[in-house]
C-alpha cells in the first residue's frame, strides 16, 4: 500500500468517524429541540414588549423590497410595533420613496435616508439610535416574514435571560434553478440541525441576519463592541449578525432558535454569486469562531464537538480528497474506500434528513457533496488565507433601469461544514 492510498484511507476513516459521531448527537439534540416548541399561553396586550422591526436596504429589487415591508405592514402582533426603512445610499433610492409613500399614512412605519452608503451595520445602527421597542428585530430587506413571526420571536423573549433569537429560515426563490433548490434544503438543514441542536442550550452561534430579534437594553449596551469590530486592526464590516450573536453569549445571554417562525429570503441563483456569498460567510465564520472559543469553557460538552465537527472535518475531508486525487494521478489507482465512504454518508445523511423532514428531495441534496468536495472547499481554504479582506465582493452591485438587481446583493445569514452543508448565518 502507496503513502498516498495510506494517507488518503486515514484522512477518510478519522472524517467519517468524526462526522457520525458528530451528525448523530446532532440530530438527537435537535430532535429535543423542535419536540419541545410547544403553543405558549396568551398573556395581555398591555403587558407585551414593544417591537421595532430595522430593515437596511442597498440597492434593492422593488418587488422584493415591497414584498418585504407588505409582510411586516401585516403581522398579526397585537403590541406596539414600528419599522424603520433605511436606505443605504442606494442608486436606486425611488423604489424606496414610492414605499415611503405606500406607507405614508401608517404610523408604524419610519424611514431613514442616508446620504451615502456606509454598510449594512452602520445603517443599522443609524436606526436603533432612532429606535425605542423592548425588541428589535433586524430583517433583510430581501426577506418577507410569516405573519405570527414577531409573536412567536417576542413569545421567546419573555425570558429576560434570552439576549437573541432567531427563526427559521426557507429560500423564497426555491424553485427557480437547481442552486436555490439546493440551498433551501441547506438552510432547512442549517436550521433544524445545527442551530436546533445549538438552541437545546441556549446557545444558537449565529442568528442568521435576515431574521434575527435582540434585546434592546442588551443591545446597545454592546453597541460601541458591534460598531467598532476590527480584524488584525482593520474595521470588520461583515459577519454582523455572527459578531453580535457571540457579543451576546460573551454577555451572558442565551440565544434561542425558533423553528415556526419562518422567514422567507432570497438566495443567490447563481454559482458566481453563491461562492462570493460563501466566500464572505467563510472569512466570517473562521473570525468569530475565534473570538468565541473562551465561551467553550462554561457550556455542555455538545458544544465543543460542535466547533471540532465544523472546522476538523473540512480538514480531513479536504486532505483525504487530495491524497486519493494523487493517488489516482500519481499511481494510478482508483481511491475507491475514499469514494466510498464520502458517499455513504452522504446518502446516509439525505436519507435521515429525508425522513425527518418527510420529503423526498432531501435524497438529492446528495449533489451538494460534489459542489462542497470541488468548489465550496477550496472556497474556504482561500478564505483562511485572505482572513483579513473585509471586501464585501458585492457592493458594487447595481440596478439596471426597471430596478432589478444586476448582482446578488450581500446579505449576512450562516456555516456547516463537510460535504453535507455550508449554511453560515451571516
Amino acid at each position: 500500500m502507496t503513502l498516498l492510498e495510506t494517507t488518503s484511507i486515514a484522512a477518510v476513516s478519522l472524517y467519517g468517524l468524526l462526522s457520525s459521531a458528530y451528525r448523530s448527537v446532532q440530530v438527537l439534540h435537535a430532535r429535543q429541540t423542535l419536540k419541545s416548541e410547544t403553543a405558549e399561553n396568551t398573556v395581555e396586550e398591555s403587558s407585551l414588549p414593544s417591537v421595532d422591526i430595522i430593515v437596511p436596504s442597498f440597492n434593492e429589487s422593488p418587488r422584493v423590497l415591497s414584498d418585504c415591508l407588505a409582510s411586516l405592514a401585516n403581522q398579526d402582533y397585537p403590541g406596539v410595533l414600528r419599522v424603520v426603512v433605511v436606505d443605504d445610499g442606494s442608486r436606486n433610492r425611488d423604489a424606496v420613496v414610492a414605499e415611503q409613500i405606500v406607507y405614508a399614512g401608517d404610523a408604524r412605519f419610519e424611514f431613514i435616508m442616508l446620504p451615502r452608503n456606509v454598510g449594512k451595520r452602520k445603517a443599522q445602527i443609524a436606526a436603533i439610535s432612532r429606535s425605542s421597542g423592548d425588541l428589535i428585530l433586524n430583517v433583510d430587506s430581501d426577506t418577507t416574514l410569516a405573519s405570527d413571526v414577531v409573536s412567536k420571536l417576542s413569545q421567546k423573549m419573555r425570558d429576560p435571560a434570552v439576549g437573541a433569537v432567531m427563526g427559521q429560515l426557507v429560500a423564497s426563490n426555491q424553485n427557480d434553478s437547481w442552486l436555490t433548490r439546493l440551498i433551501d434544503m441547506e438552510y432547512w438543514l442549517a436550521c433544524n440541525e445545527e442551530r436546533a441542536a445549538q438552541g437545546r442550550f441556549g446557545a444558537v452561534m449565529c442568528c442568521c441576519g435576515p431574521c434575527a430579534m435582540y434585546r434592546r437594553s442588551a443591545f446597545v449596551l454592546l453597541l460601541d463592541q458591534y460598531e467598532t469590530q476590527l480584524y488584525r486592526g482593520k474595521p470588520s464590516d461583515f459577519g454582523e449578525d455572527r459578531h453580535l450573536t457571540i457579543l451576546m453569549l460573551s454577555a451572558g445571554f442565551r440565544t434561542e432558535y425558533v423553528p415556526s417562525a419562518i422567514a422567507a429570503t432570497v438566495v443567490p441563483d447563481g454559482l458566481a454569486a453563491y461562492l462570493r456569498q460563501q466566500l464572505r460567510w467563510a472569512r466570517s465564520t473562521f473570525r468569530d469562531t475565534l473570538l468565541g472559543l473562551h465561551l467553550l469553557r462554561g457550556m455542555n460538552w455538545y458544544l465543543t464537538l460542535d466547533v471540532v465537527g465544523q472546522n476538523a472535518g473540512p480538514l480531513l475531508l479536504a486532505l483525504s480528497v487530495l491524497a486519493g486525487l494523487a493517488q489516482f494521478a500519481l499511481a494510478g489507482s482508483v481511491p475507491w474506500w475514499t469514494i466510498g465512504t464520502i458517499g455513504s454518508l452522504t446518502l446516509i445523511r439525505c436519507g435521515v434528513a429525508a425522513y425527518r423532514a418527510r420529503q423526498l428531495r432531501f435524497v438529492g441534496f446528495s449533489l451538494h457533496t460534489l459542489v462542497n468536495v470541488f468548489l465550496l472547499l477550496p472556497v474556504k481554504a482561500y478564505a483562511l488565507c485572505t482572513l483579513s479582506n473585509s471586501d464585501w465582493l458585492s457592493r458594487g452591485s447595481g440596478v439596471n433601469a426597471s430596478g432589478a438587481v444586476l448582482k446578488q446583493k450581500a446579505s449576512e445569514t450562516p456555516m456547516l461544514a463537510a460535504p453535507e452543508a455550508t449554511f453560515s448565518g451571516e
